[in-house]
């Protein structure tokens, strides 16, 4: 694992302005045309693709998706008796880790989008559950202890607005923590990532009998891990929200942990 430190004078985000995406470039446009549009669209995708979700993360992490998720929570000092808020919960995957480790004494709050994906997360986890966006977090300011996001900040429009959300619901001294995907350096490793990603795991997803739909997400799973900012400027935009302590954790080059502390005073 190896760790990217905030510098002292942080630079402008590259791309965006005052409001930076986490995605850009004409390689989605296919998928919709306005910020209603990629709104609409891709809750339609992940509500359509929530049933299969599990069985096709399984095969993309070969099993051991857990043990990563787990691994990241343990080293960022999630403890029991935390107050954690979970953005874009999913069907849950995260947030199960989280209950292995905030309890007892802890709170578990997951925030989403997709009706579809948030009715497949209480399957697993008796815990409140909120419809809505990491840009406007219909929750009190100073609430948490701990904000989590896995592999869902590419799927978010606005990097300013989901950084100072999250900073206002933390307590002061509060976490952040947020993992991701990106896109893998150098051509060989690119191509064999899109071969198995965007190809290979929808192929296996439907021969184990899951609905096309799955296939749908994972392809726009790849897509977006193609057209996805630096790290560089994701840790500029936490800087510019307020965070403090900044770093990025890399495991294998491709898997990023983006952690933060909202500052006591």
């Amino acid at each position: 694992m190896k760790s990217d430190t905030a510098s002292a004078q942080p630079s402008k985000p590259t791309i965006g302005g005052a409001d930076t995406p986490l995605i850009e470039g004409a390689d989605l446009d296919h998928y919709y045309e306005s910020e209603q549009h990629r709104r609409d669209r891709t809750r339609e995708m992940f509500d359509a693709g929530a049933e299969g979700y599990d069985k096709a993360e399984a095969l993309t992490g070969l099993g051991v998706g857990s043990w990563y998720r787990l691994r990241v929570l343990k080293r960022m000092g999630l403890k029991p008796g935390d107050h954690v808020l979970d953005i874009a919960i999913g069907t849950g995957l995260v947030a199960v880790e989280i209950q292995k480790l905030n309890l007892p004494g802890g709170e578990l709050v997951g925030l989403d989008p997709s009706p579809g994906m948030l009715e497949q997360a209480k399957k697993k986890l008796d815990i409140q559950t909120i419809e809505g966006y990491a840009e406007s977090i219909p929750l009190e300011d100073e609430r948490f202890d701990v904000v989590t996001m896995g592999y869902a900040l590419r799927h978010i429009n606005s990097l300013e607005k989901a950084f100072s959300e999250y900073l206002r619901v933390l307590k002061p001294g509060g976490q952040v923590c947020l993992m991701e995907i990106t896109k893998p350096r150098g051509r060989l490793t690119g191509w064999l990532g899109g071969l198995y990603i965007k190809r290979l795991v929808p192929l296996l997803a439907r021969l184990t009998g899951e609905r096309k739909a799955v296939g749908t997400l994972w392809e726009y799973y790849w897509d977006t891990i193609q057209t996805c900012i630096d790290s560089e400027a994701i840790m500029t935009a936490m800087r510019n929200a307020g965070f403090e302590n900044v770093r990025c954790d890399s495991t294998l080059s491709i898997f990023k942990e983006y952690l933060g502390t909202k500052p006591k005073q």
